[in-house]
């Protein structure tokens, strides 16, 4: 399966649509992108395309790419700031084209590396956001109460505990099969991206909850995907992050609660209780610990506020 690209005849010659096409595929079957990253730089670099075509006058050939300036480049820039385009839009924009441009290299059909020498601002630091410990038994509670069926219940209640108790990716957890969960072991092989695996230690409650489901799954068979929908088929992400907003509004909580948040928490906990960054980076499936220190910033806010709270010189 591939995302075949569209080419637009106004745009760019064919022999510019057939290079790109053949980029994406070896995004995909060299490189390993997921199909999803694949369709995002197949807009991107339609984009890129378009804004050439706007800035030349012309059809964009090979021989155009070939002769593109720095100023081209930082006019593509300027032209997506002018589009609203938010600046992590703009930031993977560029890596698209920069990527398009190493391929052309690589492949010894052109060669232009002034795209290389253009920089685009740094994205503002976004820290994740964290439910409390409270916050977060109060998120599995309400799960459980949720007036639904009584398996899609256990369904959700099962996910949400495998996110926050073991620190998955939703996307992890809804690419599993029913014959990926191991029934009595006490940890998982988990493929995270980049078709990178690591094993993942299952808690007690964990267990429970996926045998609770499991239970009562109407479509349990082993090369079932482990979580469904009420038709059997594999459970869309959208479903689940409406579900999660449906509790997060019963309780009143922040709209930062999401399912990416049950595993900001799982890393959030386990640094507060003690565990040490390596560790944690190794549970996560991070490729670089600075992705992980992420936490440790969260970590000393909240130590920060313990101390301001408990300690009898805080106040003065």
């Amino acid at each position: 399966m591939k995302t075949e690209y569209k080419p637009i005849s106004e745009t760019c010659e064919k022999k510019v649509n057939d290079v790109i096409q053949s980029w994406l595929d070896n995004l995909l079957l060299e490189r390993r992108f997921s199909i999803k990253t694949q369709e995002s730089y197949a807009f991107d670099i339609q984009d890129f395309m378009t804004f050439l075509q706007e800035h030349l006058g012309q059809q964009v050939s090979l021989s155009d790419l070939k002769k593109l300036k720095v100023t081209d480049f930082r006019s593509f820039l300027v032209w997506e700031t002018k589009q609203k385009k938010s600046r992590s839009s703009i930031a993977r924009h560029l890596s698209a084209v920069r990527s398009f441009f190493k391929y052309m290299t690589r492949t010894d059909i052109l060669e232009n590396t002034a795209v290389m020498a253009i920089r685009t601002s740094r994205k503002a630091k976004v820290l994740p956001k964290p439910l409390s410990v409270v916050d977060a038994g109060r998120f599995l509670e309400a799960a459980k109460s949720m007036n639904k069926k009584s398996w899609e219940a256990k369904r959700d209640v099962a996910l949400y505990t495998l996110l926050y108790g073991a620190g998955l990716r939703i996307a992890e957890a809804l690419s599993l099969n029913v014959r990926d969960f191991p029934m009595n072991a006490d940890a998982m092989v988990i493929t995270g991206k980049g078709n990178k695996q690591r094993i993942v230690p299952l808690l007690p409650a964990v267990h429970k909850a996926m045998k609770a489901y499991l239970k009562v799954n109407p479509y349990m068979q082993a090369d079932a995907p482990l979580f469904v929908g009420a038709r059997g088929d594999r459970i869309n992400p959208g479903v689940v992050q409406r579900n999660v907003r449906f509790i997060r509004r019963l309780l009143n909580l922040p709209e930062t609660v999401t399912p990416h948040a049950l595993r900001h928490s799982f890393a959030t906990h386990l640094l507060q209780g003690g565990g040490d960054l390596r560790s944690v980076q190794e549970l996560l499936g991070h490729s670089s610990l600075s992705a992980t220190q992420r936490y440790t910033e969260i970590t000393t806010e909240y130590l920060q506020d313990v101390y301001r709270q408990a300690h009898p010189r805080a106040k003065g």
